[in-house]
């Protein structure tokens, strides 16, 4: 039983501090400045993005490459201008915006 609740704690600590990462790489390369979550902005909703690809086995490469390369007319006419400077975060990235 002890077992039982030690795994269950370090998965909880493992998610929370998953979930942190990714906001704090969320700041670090100021994505916020055009998406958040669930408002529109310049650019599409994370929940958006995330109902776009929904099903896509490839959907984690799909995004961290519009995030490193820029994407245009996927969501609409303004163009998601490359960060090559989040490369070694797109990977991070994708995966937190398609959990929403």
């Amino acid at each position: 039983m002890k077992a039982l609740i030690a795994l269950a704690l370090a998965s909880t600590l493992g998610l929370s501090g998953a979930a942190f990462a990714s906001a704090e790489l969320v700041t670090k390369h100021k994505c916020q400045t055009c998406h958040s979550p669930d408002k529109k902005m310049m650019g599409p909703t994370w929940k958006t993005i995330a109902a776009k690809h929904k099903g896509q086995k490839d959907a984690e490469k799909v995004v961290a490459d519009a995030i490193v390369k820029g994407s245009k007319g996927v969501y609409g006419k303004v163009p998601m201008p490359p960060q090559p400077k989040a490369k070694d975060d797109a990977a991070a990235l994708a995966k937190f915006i398609l959990g929403h």
